[in-house]
């Protein structure tokens, strides 16, 4: 008599017998009982985990003859379970439809399936591999399967459901099987052992349901060749031989020369399992999963349910997840999945492998970008601008006037990204009016280099000299047209002279002069509004993260006419309904609104063909508000990487006026 293999031998014929399948067995039982049982049914799911078993259990049970009607639990015992059972069943006819694929083959059961069964309450079709059934047989097959006789049930077993047409899983009821997990694996094999009376290690057991990888009928045929290859008892070392795995210490041994940068130590192992006969792709494939386990490790703990490993390999991965942090192994999974990928095609296996262990060591060294930035950030930039403290300016020229610049509300420390731009460029910016010519004469400013103020002016800049001697008008409790204190904060120089002529030079009292923002007089209070105007509209597209669309409006031409804020840009009327959107729309007319103080209209057309109104007027181009090149050039973190890389800061402007 020949020898039966334990997948065979221990088959289940109940449904209490399939392992892991609860929610399958469970729903057919409570249908075989309520008689709701369906006439197509899909049985798809992983190989080896009781798909056709299943179909096989649902026959029997469908056609028992211990009762007049389906039960829940077949016998066994009658002529139908013994005949389904054997696979000579006349009335349930199991078909290979890998080989059976064709529409020739599908016609001819359709035919038979429209006479009764010969004995049975049902024929039943049992379709293995239905999803190799070409497109053409599964239309012939359509009606019949939508519509069958009262005496016909097909059952499709699959490992690729989504192979099969819609059409034919929307007649069915779709059964989807699990994996079996490692521990009901685990629990099955200690059984067979002990009907087989052998003994075995449970690391030798776990190592078994390891190798099956969910499938119950492959960890049973590694048990059957465990068995013959060992002559007392099965051992973990006996059956890592019989499958080729390479011993797990040296798993961790290559993981601890990855941690101490030991290259050397890493090929020595690789060479060492090579001369042994270890194949490069089993290898990177145990590493993939020992890498796998130890990141779970790192993350829920050994004793996590996550980790499917016995316990010695429990403590194996635990202690090789104490050596990295969890970027670290995450790292090195992804290294290791890439170069198991890779071996499946290329020639030099050996090269590959020994590549990838190699790259696993140099990731060491590599330095998160996170904790760049976080040091670039923690290190203030040289230079960088900061308010000062407020200075006392005390002028009695005649025809001097002292300014006092209105901070921004609610932003005390605020540093205009217009006026930081112009004080690390060492030039003052240029009051913008279209009524009026810019001021002329010599301008105070204060140098972002040193805390002396300079006076620039046409000519090259020159220190400023030293005042003369004026009154001392602290004593005097009134207010005076000659006397102002200026806010700290890094902008141009906030002291003009209102007439051409040399004037006297205030006298400069506390701490140094530091830089002011522009203010605004009488005289040039449209322009001063228009200014504010730009700033608030693209201070909000730039909140709104607009940004392509204040590219473009910071370099048009704006006016207000009546109720209607007029932008005229250089791109096209596509590139306007492109970019301007109505969140964008409603933020400009929001912001318009609230600056001029009544109900505003937004109207972007195309068309322009002046220069934007800072390079009119001689003076630098303005950037697109606090969220453009100024607030960039302010950030210490900016500046840092400036530094330490030579970076550059461009924009859409600076591209476009290249071009």
């Amino acid at each position: 008599m020949s020898y039966t293999v334990l997948a065979r031998k221990y088959r289940p014929q109940k449904f209490s017998e399939v392992i892991g399948q609860d929610h399958v067995t469970r729903t057919l039982q409570n249908a075989i009982e309520q008689g709701r049982t369906a006439h197509g049914y899909i049985f798809s799911g992983h190989r080896g985990i009781g798909k056709t078993t299943v179909a096989r259990i649902l026959a029997m049970a469908l056609n028992c003859r211990s009762k007049d009607k389906p039960v829940p639990e077949p016998c066994g015992v009658c002529e139908s379970c013994t005949e389904i059972r054997a696979g000579n069943a006349v009335d349930v006819i199991e078909i290979d439809a890998a080989t059976n694929r064709g529409i020739d083959e599908i016609r001819e059961l359709r035919e038979a399936a429209r006479y009764r069964p010969a004995r049975d309450r049902f024929k039943i079709y049992i379709l293995d591999e239905a999803h190799q059934i070409t497109d053409a047989a599964f239309n012939a097959l359509l009606k019949t399967l939508e519509e069958p006789p009262d005496h016909i049930v097909f059952m499709l077993a699959t490992t690729q459901p989504e192979d099969i047409p819609q059409t034919i899983r929307s007649r069915c009821q779709h059964f989807s099987f699990r994996a079996v997990k490692f521990d009901d694996i685990v629990a099955q094999l200690r059984d067979l052992v002990t009907r087989e009376k052998i003994e075995a290690d449970d690391d030798a057991l776990a190592l078994l349901s390891e190798a099956g990888d969910g499938s119950m009928r492959d960890a049973l045929s590694i048990l059957d060749q465990a068995i013959a290859s060992s002559t007392e008892r099965l051992t973990a070392d006996s059956v890592r031989n019989l499958v080729g795995a390479a011993p797990a210490h040296i798993l961790e041994q290559v993981m601890q020369a990855v941690s101490e940068g030991k290259s050397e130590e890493i090929l020595r192992q690789v060479d060492h399992l090579i001369s042994e006969g270890h194949s490069p792709t089993h290898f990177a494939r145990q590493m993939v999963r020992f890498l796998r386990n130890a990141t779970v490790a790192k993350i829920a703990g050994k004793d996590s349910s996550l980790l499917q490993v016995s316990s010695e390999e429990r403590e194996r991965v635990a202690r090789v997840a104490a050596l990295f942090g969890e970027e670290d192994l995450t790292r090195h999974l992804q290294i290791m999945l890439r170069t198991h990928g890779e071996l499946g095609y290329k020639q030099e296996q050996r090269f590959h492998l020994e590549l990838g262990l190699l790259k696993m060591s140099h990731a060491q060294k590599l330095i998160p970008i996170e904790q760049l930035l976080s040091d670039a950030s923690s290190t203030p930039a040289a230079g960088a601008l900061r308010p000062a403290p407020r200075p006392s300016i005390v002028g009695s020229a005649p025809n001097t006037e002292v300014r006092r610049p209105e901070p921004p509300a609610a932003r005390s420390n605020y540093v205009s990204p217009f006026a930081a731009d112009s004080a690390r460029k060492g030039t003052p910016r240029q009051e913008s009016s279209p009524d009026s010519a810019p001021p002329t004469g010599p301008r105070i400013v204060a140098s972002a280099a040193s805390s002396e103020p300079v006076i620039m002016g046409s000519a090259a800049p020159a220190p400023m000299r030293a005042p003369e001697p004026l009154p001392n008008v602290d004593s005097n409790p009134e207010p005076s047209a000659n006397r102002g204190d200026v806010a700290g904060y890094a902008s141009a120089g906030a002291i003009k002279p209102s007439a051409p002529e040399p004037q006297p030079e205030p006298e400069v009292q506390g701490a140094p002069l530091q830089p002011s923002a522009p203010a605004s007089t009488p005289a040039n209070q449209p322009a001063d509004q228009m200014e504010r105007l730009q700033d608030a509209v693209l201070q909000a597209l730039t909140d709104g993260n607009q940004r392509i669309l204040v590219s473009m409006l910071s370099s048009g031409e704006w006016s207000v006419q009546g109720n209607e804020l007029v932008i005229k840009i250089a791109e096209s009327q596509t590139v306007v309904d492109m970019s301007l959107g109505p969140d964008a729309k409603r933020l400009a007319i929001a912001s318009a609104s609230g600056v001029l103080g009544r109900a505003m209209k937004l109207k972007v057309i195309p068309g322009a063909t002046a220069a934007p109104q800072e390079k009119r007027n001689g003076g630098a181009p303005r950037p697109s508000g606090p969220g453009g090149r100024g607030r960039a050039e302010q950030d210490p973190v900016v500046q840092r990487m400036r530094e330490k890389f030579g970076a550059e800061i461009r924009t859409v402007i600076d591209y476009r006026e290249k071009r």
